[in-house]
C-alpha cells in the first residue's frame, strides 16, 4: 500500500504497477503530443518525448495551431519565451484543445516575476487546462498567494505550495503538478506525492519543460489525469537517479537522461 505522509497524501514511485501500465500504454500509442512551448526547451522536449515512445510536434503558427490541437492526442502550452506573436498562437491553440475535448497542459513558465505573462496566463486559464505544472513560486501566484520567484526559478519549496495546488485544483478543475525536491500532484482532493530524482535535474534548461509536455503525452494516451501527471513524475524521477550514476556533468547528464528514458519499464519485472 503507498505511504500516507502528509493529511490526504499518498507516495507513489516507478515500478508501481499503475505506472508501469500507463507507460506501456503510452507506448503502445505513440500519442501525437502538440508542443507550444518556449524556444529554449523546444529540442530537448521533442527528444524526451521521442525518447518515451510519444511523437512530438512542435506546431506554433497561428495559422495552424487550432487545426492542429484540434487533431493531436495532446497539448502542452509553456510561456516560457512567449511572445506577441506565441500568445495569439497559445489562445487559439488553448481554445481548439478546450472545444476538441483535447487535453491539455499549462505550464506557467515565471509567472510570478512579470505581469504581462500573468495576463497571458490568465487568460490561457479561462480554456480550463486539463493539468497546471509549475514549480512552487508559480503555482503560488496562480493561488492568489506570495510566488516569491526568481525569474524562471523558485524560491519556494514545493512542500510550501502544497495547500496552494490544492486550492488552485479546486478552483480550476486543473490537476496542479508542482515540481520541486518532492513532486506534488493533486486534483484538490488527494495528493500525490512523488520523490526521487537527481539535483543535477535543475542544471539541464529545459527538463521541467520537457516534463510538461510528457504529463501531456500521458494524457493524449488515456490516462486520467491526477494519474498522467504521477506517472510523468514518476517516471522522470527514475530516470535521474539512473542518469547521475553514468554523469561527469550536465552534458553527459542529458545523453543518459534521455537514454534512461528509452530503457525504463524493458527491465525484467
Amino acid at each position: 500500500m503507498p505511504r500516507q505522509v502528509y493529511d490526504m497524501t499518498i507516495q507513489l514511485s516507478w515500478p508501481h504497477p499503475d505506472i508501469r501500465a500507463d507507460l506501456a500504454a503510452l507506448r503502445r500509442q505513440v500519442p501525437l503530443t502538440h508542443c507550444l512551448t518556449n524556444i529554449v526547451a523546444s529540442g530537448f522536449t521533442a527528444n524526451v518525448l521521442l525518447a518515451i515512445g510519444a511523437s512530438p510536434a512542435m506546431v506554433i503558427a497561428k495559422q495552424e495551431v487550432a487545426e492542429f490541437a484540434a487533431m493531436a492526442a495532446g497539448v502542452l502550452i509553456n510561456v516560457g519565451t512567449v511572445t506577441s506573436a506565441t500568445a495569439r498562437a497559445m489562445e487559439r491553440a488553448a481554445a481548439a484543445a478546450a472545444d476538441a475535448a483535447t487535453p491539455w497542459v499549462l505550464d506557467p513558465v515565471a509567472v510570478g516575476a512579470l505581469a504581462w505573462r500573468r495576463r497571458i496566463v490568465t487568460g490561457l486559464l479561462a480554456h480550463r487546462p486539463t493539468v497546471i505544472r509549475g514549480n512552487a513560486s508559480e503555482i503560488l501566484t496562480l493561488a492568489g498567494a506570495e510566488g516569491s520567484g526568481k525569474g524562471v526559478d523558485s524560491t519556494a519549496s514545493s512542500t510550501a505550495s502544497l495547500h496552494a495546488a490544492r486550492a488552485l485544483a479546486s478552483r480550476t478543475g486543473a490537476v496542479v503538478a508542482v515540481s520541486g525536491a518532492t513532486d506534488y500532484i493533486s486534483d484538490g482532493t488527494e495528493v500525490i506525492e512523488v520523490t526521487g530524482g537527481d539535483p543535477m535535474m535543475t542544471r539541464v534548461t529545459g527538463t521541467g519543460c520537457a516534463l510538461g509536455a510528457v504529463i501531456a503525452a500521458f494524457l493524449g494516451a488515456g490516462c486520467p489525469p491526477l494519474r498522467a501527471a504521477t506517472a510523468a513524475s514518476a517516471v522522470f524521477a527514475h530516470a535521474g537517479e539512473r542518469a547521475i550514476a553514468q554523469a561527469r556533468g550536465p552534458g553527459s547528464f542529458a545523453a543518459a537522461f534521455l537514454d534512461e528514458l528509452s530503457l525504463i519499464g524493458t527491465e525484467p519485472t
